[in-house]
């Protein structure tokens, strides 16, 4: 045992050379009665120094998990990313990703910081999200990470992986009626093809509609058209992206005939989305 005092700025010092966790720089200081180099060596044991060492890497493969609670009315979705495919496809990266998205699930943490400080039970031991992390980078020999964490509540929360965990979608319905997983699996298919930027035309940003509009003036005055028409023109122009990019406006993929709004009131009259989120890899 050391009898070394070691102090809190000590701690800090080392947690700054090697990006391991506060306890575990604590724990090797007083393990190497405050010897840095040997502290250092320790840790490497672990990996520490390995994540440090990788912080400038590019880590744009992974999978994206999506999952809601047992109760339909939660859902996570969470990107975990490394540095080449071959990892992003083994089969213990992709279970340690959906320990962390099931976690989530459980505890809702507000961000990706409290989604780090969650503990879980992996590998015998139990410890924080955050440190697993770092011992698992030292381990696979590749910087690991959690780059994006997003959350959807409702009524029904249906969630979707899509083309191998290269992409995720959670969509959130008004009511858990009779079909609503059916149909929200139909609704998340949708959004992961066509890419909505909102639910309908009230969710779309002013600044956003400013530049449509701009751009449709400018395309329609290059075409010689009066000028007395620009106006009228470009809102039939803004009414087509509102089609083109709103989900509920959209025509629906699997029927064209209907748009997505219609195509949920035959699911049950009144039923409609209330929030979505979709993640794409590396996006």
């Amino acid at each position: 045992m050391s009898t070394v005092q070691i102090s809190a700025a000590d701690v800090n010092k080392l947690r700054q050379q090697t990006g391991a966790g506060m306890m575990d720089c604590k724990k090797a200081l007083t393990e190497t009665n405050g010897d840095f180099e040997a502290a250092i060596d320790f840790l490497r044991k672990k990996g520490a120094k390995v994540a440090a060492s990788r912080q400038d890497r590019e880590s744009n493969e992974g999978v994206v998990i999506a999952r809601s609670s047992a109760d339909g009315k939660f859902g996570v979705i969470i990107e975990l990313n490394c540095e080449t495919d071959f990892v992003a496809k083994n089969a213990e990266f992709i279970a340690f990703a959906n320990l962390i998205a099931n976690t989530a699930v459980e505890a809702k943490p507000a961000s990706i910081e409290a989604l780090y400080d969650l503990t879980i039970d992996v590998d015998s031991t139990t410890a924080k999200i955050g440190d697993v992390i770092i011992d698992k980078t030292g381990k696979i020999g590749e910087k690991i990470g959690v780059s994006k964490y997003a959350v959807v509540e409702g009524e029904k929360v249906v969630a979707y992986i899509h083309g191998n965990f290269r992409l995720g979608v959670l969509v959130g319905l008004s009511a858990a009626v009779a079909g609503a997983d059916e149909a929200g699996k139909d609704v998340a298919m949708q959004i992961a093809a066509m890419n909505p930027i909102a639910i309908d035309k009230d969710g779309i940003d002013s600044t956003t509609i400013e530049r449509e509009l701009e751009i449709a003036k400018d395309q329609i005055r290059a075409e010689g058209k009066p000028e007395e028409m620009v106006e009228k023109i470009s809102l039939g122009k803004l009414n087509k992206f509102y089609k083109d990019s709103t989900l509920l406006n959209q025509e629906f993929v699997k029927d064209p005939s209907k748009n997505v709004a219609q195509f949920l009131s035959t699911v049950e009259k009144g039923l409609t989305v209330t929030a979505f989120k979709r993640v794409a890899l590396g996006a």
